[in-house]
C-alpha cells in the first residue's frame, strides 16, 4: 500500500536559530520533500543608503559596521575606498597596512563563526566552542587596534582612526602560529570525519553556469572551479605586495563551499604573517585629506573581497558633504537568490544544511 502525502506549508524562521537571522523561509513540502521554497527577507532593513543620503562622509562609516556585521572591517574598507578614489586622496604605507591586518583578522573571525554555527547546525557541538575560543583572540586584538569588539569602525577616509598599540604587531604574530595548530585540530576533527563528509558531499550543488548567471561570488562562486578572487585578480589597497593562493574547488556543492573557506583561513594567515614582516617601523596613519570631505561631482564604483564575496560601493556626488546617490553590492543578499533552486526536490532534512553553506549575513541581505 502507498504511503499517502499531501502538500502542507511549512514556516521556517524568522526566529529560528539555524536561519542565521531574521530570515523566514515559506516552504512547500509534500511529506518531506521540498516542493516549493520562498525565501522572505526584509525583517532587518534600516534604510543605510537612504540615510546617507543625509550624512557627510565620514558620518556614513558606523553605519557600514551594521550591514555585515561579523565582517565590519571590509565594509569600512569599501566606502573609505570609493571616497579615497573620487578624490583621488593618497593612503600612507602603515595604513594601508594596518588595514589588511584589521581586514584579514576579521576575514578568519567571519569564517570562525560560520564554522563554529554550520557545524552546530548539523549536530556538532564541540566544534561551536572551538570556534569561539580563537575568535575571541582574534576579537581582543581588533579591540585593542579599534576600541570595539562588533562594530569597529576604524577605517578613515585617507588612513585609519588611530595607530596599532605598543606591542600589537608581536601580538598578531604570535596569534598566526597559534591559530595554524588550531586549524590543524579542525581539519582532524571534522573535515576528515567521514559522518560529516558523507551528510555534506553531494547536497545543494549547482554547476559553474549556475554560479556566473546567479550572479554568486566569494566561495559560493569559486567551489565550482571559478577562480576569481578581487584580491587577485582586481587588486586594491596594497594586496599586489603578497603571496597567497586563492583556493577553489570544482563540487558545486556544501563540501566544497566547506573546503574553501577552510583553506581560505590559511591563505589570510598567509597574507597576515607576510603584513607583519613588512610593516613599516614608523610613518603618517592619515594622508592628506581637507576639514570637510566634499567629494567631487561625478560617480564611481569600486569593489572588493569581502569573506561572503564581493562587496561594491556605489557613490553619486553633486560636489556637496553628503553623497547625492550611495549603494552598496552586498554579497549575501546575491548568493541568497540561488537558494530556492537549490532547496527544490530537496529532503526537509537538508535544507539547514544547504542554507547554512551558503553563509549570509541578513543585516547584509536587508541592507
Amino acid at each position: 500500500m502507498m504511503l499517502r502525502t499531501e502538500e502542507m506549508i511549512l514556516n521556517v524562521g524568522p526566529q529560528h536559530p539555524s536561519t542565521h537571522g531574521v530570515f523566514r523561509l515559506i516552504l512547500k513540502i509534500d511529506g518531506e520533500i521540498i516542493q516549493e521554497a520562498t525565501p522572505v527577507i526584509g525583517y532587518l532593513h534600516r534604510g543605510t543608503e537612504k540615510i546617507a543620503e543625509g550624512l557627510q562622509y565620514t558620518q556614513i562609516i558606523p553605519y557600514t559596521d551594521r550591514m555585515d556585521y561579523l565582517s565590519a572591517m571590509t565594509n569600512n574598507y569599501v566606502l573609505c575606498h570609493a571616497v579615497e578614489t573620487m578624490m583621488g586622496i593618497e593612503v600612507p604605507e602603515r595604513a594601508e597596512y594596518l588595514r589588511v591586518l584589521a581586514m584579514e583578522l576579521g576575514r578568519i573571525a567571519s569564517h570562525l563563526v560560520w564554522w563554529g554555527t554550520y557545524l552546530l547546525d548539523l549536530g556538532a557541538t564541540s566544534p561551536f566552542l572551538y570556534a569561539f575560543r580563537e575568535r575571541e583572540m582574534i576579537i581582543n586584538l581588533l579591540n585593542e587596534l579599534s576600541g570595539a569588539r562588533l562594530t569597529f569602525n576604524y577605517m578613515r577616509i585617507g588612513g585609519v582612526k588611530w595607530d596599532a598599540p605598543d606591542g600589537w604587531i608581536d601580538k598578531v604574530k604570535q596569534f598566526v602560529p597559534y591559530m595554524r595548530e588550531k586549524l590543524h585540530g579542525y581539519h582532524e576533527l571534522v573535515t576528515g570525519n567521514e559522518i560529516f563528509r558523507q551528510r555534506v558531499t553531494g547536497v545543494g550543488r549547482y554547476t559553474k553556469e549556475e554560479a556566473i548567471s546567479y550572479s554568486l561570488s566569494g566561495v559560493n562562486l569559486r567551489s565550482t572551479g571559478v577562480k576569481w578572487d578581487l584580491r587577485k585578480d582586481e587588486p586594491y589597497s596594497i594586496y599586489d605586495r603578497f603571496d597567497f593562493d586563492v583556493p577553489v574547488r570544482d563540487g558545486g556543492d556544501c563540501l566544497a563551499r566547506y573546503e574553501c573557506r577552510m583553506a581560505e583561513i590559511e591563505q589570510s594567515l598567509r597574507i597576515i604573517e607576510q603584513a607583519c614582516e613588512q610593516f613599516p617601523p614608523e610613518g603618517p596613519i592619515m594622508g592628506k585629506v581637507p576639514r570637510i570631505i566634499k567629494a567631487p561631482p561625478g560617480e564611481t564604483f569600486v569593489r572588493i573581497e569581502a569573506p561572503r564575496g564581493e562587496i561594491g560601493c556605489y557613490i553619486a556626488s553633486d560636489g556637496k558633504k553628503e553623497p547625492y546617490r550611495l549603494k552598496f553590492r552586498r554579497p549575501s543578499f546575491y548568493n541568497l537568490q540561488i537558494l530556492p533552486k537549490l532547496l527544490k526536490g530537496q529532503n526537509l532534512a537538508n535544507v539547514i544544511a544547504i542554507l547554512g553553506s551558503i553563509d549570509i549575513v541578513l543585516g547584509e541581505v536587508d541592507g
